[in-house]
């Protein structure tokens, strides 16, 4: 079943349009992930990118998420994120789902899209980052809710074709 895929207004305010397009992308990685069996939600099918599974996009995701508002536009700490953590031996650590059922990693992004969103609503597009340890820290909001547009949507798209390999569903909307 197709979820409710509405654009945002075509005359929105900037910011209704930044969160609408980023609520969108959000929901088509979702919807890629329904009616998914447990096996297939971690069954890797692009043989260069082992990592690339439905479960681990959503994990990456959720951590993507966590990044880019918690620790990059709030300063919070990336402590426990594999984004931070990862070293050069395992690259894809942000991907890893240590044994989580797709079920508990569509609860961990959808807990973490919450907050969020209550960060971008408590916060003007003009703010700046406050995590001067990264380049990244100096971007406003505005250019971080872009990026997290750009992110989600390239990664739903990864999500439509890899659910169009493990069982042939396919569709946009």
């Amino acid at each position: 079943m197709v979820p409710s895929l509405e654009r945002p207004p075509f005359q929105a305010d900037e910011r209704t349009a930044l969160v609408g397009w980023l609520e969108l992308q959000r929901r088509i990685l979702r919807w890629k992930c329904d009616g998914l069996s447990e096996a297939d939600a971690h069954r890797s099918v692009v043989p260069t990118s082992p990592a690339m599974t439905i479960a681990g996009l959503i994990r990456h995701m959720r951590w993507v998420e966590h990044t880019w508002l918690e620790v990059v536009f709030l300063g919070g700490d990336g402590a426990g994120n594999p984004s931070f953590d990862e070293t050069e031996d395992d690259e894809d650590a942000d991907w890893r789902t240590d044994g989580a059922t797709l079920r508990e990693l569509l609860a961990d992004y959808e807990a973490q899209c919450a907050r969020s969103d209550e960060i971008v609503a408590a916060a003007s597009l003009d703010d700046v980052g406050r995590n001067s340890e990264y380049r990244a820290g100096q971007a406003n909001l505005r250019w971080m809710l872009i990026h997290l547009i750009e992110e989600t949507g390239r990664h739903a798209g990864h999500a439509d074709i890899v659910r169009e390999l493990l069982d042939g569903t396919k569709g946009y909307y």
